[in-house]
């Protein structure tokens, strides 16, 4: 791994600390999970239906799924100074927008501005982390930040406004001037941004979130893109995707890996309600108040869990996150016991949040310094398509 820049010549490097790392990256889950109590509300003042402001999360979700790639390209080509800035006013106009102008249109554009601001946020703050440990706190903050996020949303709408509370995600704005007085930029040459490649991408990635809604048309035009995509990876190898993290075995395997623990951690989230609704007969605010605790478990344990098995083995963590998600998803098939669903959900998450901190750490050590910004961009990618391919398979299964 590369040593942190110095901010001048001749300056010692220094490393940016973990904790404004964690308060860059941590609020995107506010973005997320947060407007799930709180869109009634939204409906109602709108004078739409629950349907159509939904629109709010599902503009959230598309943009940090196409914000991942596209600012980790801008983070690598144009460096951590300019990226940080431009993620930052994405967010501070997407914030502005959705606390200032109570029209859908204008809410579900300043949401997809926080995500994409949000996601470069996520991704640069990994792609500084220098140790297991600090790859661990980014993680856990993400889970921890996503399972209070909706009592945290509620409560801010009650006392300031539901508009207020899709907000959140802009508190990362906070840590931009400790990390940039911390961190600068790397003066060695760049190479040319690759518009074509950038394109494809971002095709490819748009069909794939709506894969789980649309499998016909939207499978057809993921793959392809994605023909498209390696055909042009041939005549630009050092591109917007490059070659060396396609061909890195490691970075393949940890991304592919994270990906199968979101979809189970967000299946189990969007079964286990219904499940304990119907085998329990508990209401809503009780399922909520109940599932808070094993998410809560699942991302404050992870830190440890990741500090644990910083030296262990790749093959070693290949098997164990997946073995404590399979386990999880075991235990909800053999029993409707409340108790050992919430156990369920606990194992399920804690893979999920140790899984994407241990893996992200071993997908960047196995590709060039150079590229490590990209393949952290990458990487999210992976497990940002696993959240929102878990909980459709869910349903899939459900039904």
């Amino acid at each position: 791994m590369s040593n942190a820049s110095p901010a001048r010549a001749g300056a010692p490097a220094r490393e940016v600390p973990p904790a404004w790392l964690a308060l860059l990256a941590g609020p995107l889950s506010f973005g997320i999970a947060g407007p799930s109590l709180i869109l009634p509300d939204a409906a109602r003042d709108l004078a739409s239906t629950l349907g159509a402001v939904t629109w709010i999360v599902t503009a959230f979700g598309w943009a940090i799924a196409i914000g991942t790639p596209l600012l980790a390209g801008l983070h690598s080509h144009q460096g951590l100074r300019r990226a940080v800035l431009t993620c930052a006013a994405l967010v501070a106009v997407g914030a502005v927008l959705v606390v200032s102008v109570p029209a859908l249109p204008a809410l579900v554009l300043g949401s997809a501005a926080q995500g994409l601001g949000t996601a470069g946020f996520t991704t640069i703050a990994m792609s500084l982390t220098r140790s297991a440990r600090s790859m661990g706190l980014v993680t856990a903050s993400l889970a921890t930040v996503g399972s209070a996020a909706p009592l945290i949303a509620d409560l801010a709408a009650q006392v300031l406004s539901w508009q207020a509370a899709l907000a959140l995600p802009a508190l990362s704005l906070l840590a931009v001037p400790g990390v940039l007085r911390h961190r600068q930029d790397d003066p060695a040459p760049r190479a040319p941004f690759d518009p074509v490649g950038a394109v494809l991408l971002t095709a490819v990635v748009t069909a794939l979130v709506f894969v789980p809604h649309a499998w016909g048309v939207a499978g057809a035009a993921a793959v392809a893109g994605l023909g498209l995509l390696v055909l042009h990876l041939r005549s630009r190898p050092d591109g917007f995707v490059p070659v060396s993290i396609v061909r890195a075995p490691v970075f393949l395997l940890a991304s592919g890996l994270a990906f199968l623990l979101a979809a189970v951690n967000f299946g189990m989230i969007y079964l286990l309600p219904a499940l304990l609704t119907g085998q329990a007969g508990w209401t809503s605010g009780q399922v909520g108040a109940a599932i808070l605790w094993p998410l809560l478990f699942g991302g404050l344990a992870s830190y440890g869990v990741i500090a644990v098995t910083a030296k262990a083995p790749v093959k070693a963590v290949a098997l164990l996150f997946p073995g404590l998600a399979a386990a999880g998803v075991g235990l909800a098939c053999l029993s409707a016991s409340p108790a050992v669903l919430l156990v369920a959900q606990a194992l399920t998450s804690l893979a999920a949040a140790s899984g994407q901190g241990a893996f992200a750490a071993r997908a960047a050590g196995a590709v060039p310094d150079g590229a490590r910004s990209t393949a952290m961009g990458q990487f999210n990618l992976c497990y940002l398509l696993g959240a929102a391919f878990g909980p459709a398979i869910a349903a899939a299964l459900a039904g």
